[in-house]
């Protein structure tokens, strides 16, 4: 009995979803056909934007430890210079 009692009564959230999709039919073709075509340009362009995030920050940890090397090799080697 119980099922029949919670399936009876509609939820504010389902009562809310109704009425969002009564005021998108009020909205004219055009302008849904850009707010579509905006989100999946959205969607599509943050793929790329993570994947450039990615390389870039690949790119710096190379260079980084590159730069690191670099100044304590170059350190040592004039170490070694002044010594002569």
């Amino acid at each position: 009995m119980g099922r029949k009692d919670a399936s009876a009564t509609n939820l504010p959230v389902d009562q809310y979803r109704k009425q969002i999709g009564k005021q998108d039919y009020k909205k004219t073709k055009s302008v849904l056909k850009a707010t579509r075509l905006k989100a999946e340009a959205k969607k599509s362009s943050s793929g790329f934007r993570d994947a450039f995030l990615v390389v870039v920050a690949i790119l710096f940890f190379v260079v980084c430890v590159y730069a690191f090397f670099y100044l304590n090799l170059s350190n040592e080697i004039n170490m070694d210079m002044d010594v002569d």
